[in-house]
């Protein structure tokens, strides 16, 4: 039977305040997953909530976070389609940013405002409340669908991979419809077909065995002088990468893929007054920015900390100093040759002292364009919103998609409706739109209809 939208939509409105209040719920659960908060009781929310479905669900434990796994649909469908989201979320810091309370659903001016809003509890529980509404108007799934939902992807993922080596028969799939997806400031959906590596560290140097008055420098050594000298050798002051051999892994992209980045529209102006900048770095232009942006690999300061720095002065030379780095990694880098590269390189400027802790990782990854699960994330934007949206060959961001698409072999797209530019996911006030997350379940139900009929 055609899907029918009249009752889709009708479905939604009766139950419009009911699916609201139970993002609420979703939303007061802190599963910080940097600080193992409340992770149990946000997996246990989550598999509860997908049992309302039908679904067989499972909570496999690992070493860290647990991965819920859900089934549902018919058996002898013609195709199986994997669906990936996380239930853990950033730490709220710094609170007191926070224009309310992270861990309460605030809804202001159209926009809902808590910790979790856009990465990824919206977008998990929207796509659950569709399956729900396509069931109670639509009656059976066009498709299998399995479930992915993990809580470690704010720290790596660090896990996940060992859970679907040992389950890689049990998740075999046509196609995954990954987390993310939604418009730019000038109102074009934006999707992806992967997402660059990354690899998280922690870099520690130790000095004295307290804080010590300042008035020792000339005999003491300062760590985070150290540090800083040691940060320092990992790029040049016109921002290229220093680090030894980094670059040097990284694989030529072809004719072919820098055509596809060029072809990517993106609001340069916009983005730039948004974030409150005049220019790019080194005086970039916008043709130049945009294939830095998606072709080359990074090094970031993501933080940095040592002695005092509260209110006033404090004149002590500090024990201890540490920072934390994130690499993102483009195809040809990995996140052991990395940290090897890293260890290396500090080792042969006299830096063995400094040592570096591994946080998390994933892998580079991208799936060919044309697949089937592409195809069908277009023609659901064509349908719901009358738009063909922009296919970015990957995202300069990073998840787990190494892991669950390049392993198993299964192509993906990250589609969707709640990601809009100012969605502050990591950031203080992070926010949704009240329609982007109802677009959300028009979409996925779309989605799951043409993911069942389109041509192979």
């Amino acid at each position: 039977m055609p899907y029918d939208s009249t009752s889709f939509e009708q479905y939604m409105s009766q139950q419009h305040d009911r699916f609201v209040a139970e993002f609420a719920q979703f939303i007061a659960v802190p599963s910080v997953a940097a600080q193992n908060r409340s992770i149990t009781t946000m997996a246990d929310l989550v598999a509860n909530r997908l049992r309302q479905l039908g679904a067989a669900v499972t909570v496999y434990q690992t070493p860290g976070s647990p991965v819920v796994y859900a089934e549902l649909g018919p058996r002898n469908a013609a195709r199986t389609l994997m669906i990936y989201n996380h239930y853990d979320v950033q730490p709220e810091d710094p609170a007191e940013l926070w224009t309310s309370e992270p861990f309460t659903l605030t809804i202001k001016d159209g926009r809902m405002v808590g910790r979790g809003t856009s990465a990824d509890k919206g977008e998990l529980l929207s796509r659950i409340q569709a399956v729900e509404a396509w069931l109670k108007t639509q009656g059976e799934l066009p498709v299998r669908i399995k479930w992915v939902v993990e809580g470690e992807e704010e720290v790596g993922s660090v896990h996940l991979g060992e859970w679907v080596l040992a389950h890689a028969d049990m998740l075999r799939a046509d196609g995954i419809l990954w987390e993310g997806g939604g418009y730019d400031e000038e109102g074009r959906m934006t999707f992806g077909l992967g997402g660059k590596g990354l690899a998280e560290f922690e870099l520690h140097c130790q000095g004295p065995n307290h804080d010590l008055h300042s008035s020792v420098a000339p005999l003491v050594v300062n760590p985070a002088w150290r540090l800083v000298w040691a940060l320092s050798t990992l790029k040049d002051q016109d921002d290229n990468i220093t680090l030894d051999g980094y670059v040097e892994h990284v694989r030529p992209l072809t004719d072919e893929e820098w055509a596809r980045i060029d072809a990517v529209p993106m609001p340069f102006e916009a983005m730039r007054h948004r974030w409150g900048i005049t220019g790019w770095l080194q005086g970039l232009d916008d043709h130049a920015a945009r294939r830095r942006y998606l072709g080359a690999p990074t090094i970031t300061i993501c933080g940095i900390h040592s002695g005092y720095g509260g209110l006033g002065s404090k004149t002590v030379l500090p024990a201890e100093a540490s920072c934390k780095l994130d690499f993102r990694l483009v195809d040809g880098l990995t996140s052991d040759l990395a940290e090897r590269l890293l260890r290396e390189h500090l080792d042969k400027r006299g830096f063995a002292d400094i040592t570096i802790t591994a946080l998390g990782h994933e892998e580079f990854a991208a799936s060919a364009p044309g697949s089937l699960a592409e195809r069908a994330a277009v023609a659901a934007s064509e349908r719901v919103w009358g738009k063909t949206p922009v296919i970015l060959p990957w995202y300069a961001g990073s998840g787990p998609v190494h892991q669950l698409s390049t392993v198993l072999d299964i192509p993906v797209v990250f589609a969707g409706a709640t990601w809009h530019p100012d969605i502050r996911a990591h950031s203080p006030n992070e926010n949704i739109f009240v329609k982007d997350y109802f677009e959300s379940m028009r979409f996925t139900a779309a989605f799951l209809e043409l993911f069942a009929t389109l041509d192979a």
